[in-house]
């Protein structure tokens, strides 16, 4: 049994990934090629936004927002300590400091009361400036977004949606992507909507962002390629994955109802045993993880190893428990939600091609 059967999706939709690879080739416009503006063009429309820009990798779609929103050190961005290491990253990336907020025991997402009074916290201090949240689609279900647009409101801060784990789940048909002041995607193999390589993209209603990301993407282009105004970054999609992901998108509606068949049976067999992952009202996941909550990890993962069954542990250590951050003060114990879901999640096979 895979984790994930790529295999199996590409012997699906071998016939058109393989012809519109081959429309590359023939064309030969590996960089910034069409099928690149169609690409943005139909991924705008899916999310229900006026800009999709792509780029080479989730990491740098949200290193791009980072840019835009012009964070920089003595910033604080308030991201949570229960993800994937990118996310905090391109904080401190920035020279801004990651302030980690613990999880909601329910969801694993971004806890809205724990937020604001890590946010009041910060303000009490008085020794950074807060400037954004990045809000992260764990697993494949949007973060409680009402709740946190509410507080970036309250105190003046941009809101940023990380959804490379989220992209085609929603709140209410609101889909992810389309959430906060800018959002982002990753395009990673194993994610819900993935290439064969890297990519990713960032979603924005706003004009001024949306130009802005177009130049940093490409070196801080001005009005050519040669007239370089800023200094950006070297982040394309290759068009190559571009066509391969033109296809994926058109299958990704029918993809996403057969990963919630397989969610809804595993609740169905599962939840006797485990605790389940719980999806709130009005809200429908995308399933990029499948992730139980076991007293003991160790020998639920062994159990399935022995049936031939493939487990990962997403995620093992907290952001505040890595050795990149070190430096920042934080102890075992300041996040027992998160910390308690490190010591005890793990996930089990999730695709549309059982």
């Amino acid at each position: 049994m895979q984790f994930i059967d790529l295999a199996a999706q590409y012997k699906h939709l071998k016939t058109k990934i393989d012809k519109r690879i081959q429309g590359v080739l023939d064309h030969g416009k590996y960089i910034m090629g069409p099928e690149v503006q169609e690409l943005e063009e139909k991924l705008a429309e899916y999310v229900g936004v006026k800009h999709a820009i792509t780029c080479a990798n989730g990491t740098d779609a949200l290193t791009l927002a980072m840019m835009v929103l012009n964070i920089e050190k003595g910033d604080a961005v308030f991201c949570p300590t229960f993800t994937f290491f990118a996310t905090a990253e391109v904080i401190a990336y920035e020279g801004a400091t990651p302030v980690f907020v613990d999880s909601d025991e329910a969801t694993f997402n971004i806890c809205p009361i724990d937020l604001e009074r890590r946010i009041q916290t910060t303000i009490a201090e008085g020794r950074l400036v807060p400037r954004a949240i990045i809000a992260v689609d764990l697993f494949g279900l949007p973060a409680n977004y009402p709740e946190i647009q509410k507080i970036a409101n309250k105190y003046n801060l941009k809101l940023v949606e990380d959804a490379a784990q989220g992209f085609g789940g929603s709140i209410n048909g609101k889909r992810a992507g389309s959430f906060g002041d800018i959002a982002t995607t990753s395009f990673f193999p194993a994610k819900p909507l993935g290439c064969y390589g890297d990519g990713g993209a960032i979603f924005t209603n706003n004009d001024e962002y949306a130009e802005l990301i177009k130049s940093y993407r490409v070196h801080g282009k001005g009005s050519d390629k040669y007239d370089n105004v800023r200094i950006g970054m070297n982040s394309r999609l290759d068009t190559i994955q571009a066509a391969i992901l033109l296809e994926k998108l058109a299958e990704f509606p029918i993809e996403l109802i057969s990963r919630n068949k397989v969610a809804d049976n595993y609740e169905a067999t599962l939840s006797g045993n485990y605790k389940t992952p719980q999806v709130p009202e009005h809200y429908i996941s995308s399933w990029a993880q499948y992730t139980l909550v076991s007293d003991n990890r160790d020998a639920a993962m062994a159990k399935y190893k022995e049936q031939g069954i493939p487990t990962m542990i997403y995620y093992g250590t907290c952001m505040h428990q890595q050795t990149a951050f070190s430096s920042v003060t934080y102890k075992d114990g300041d996040y027992p939600v998160a910390e308690m879901l490190s010591r005890s999640v793990f996930s089990i096979p999730m695709h549309p091609y059982f």
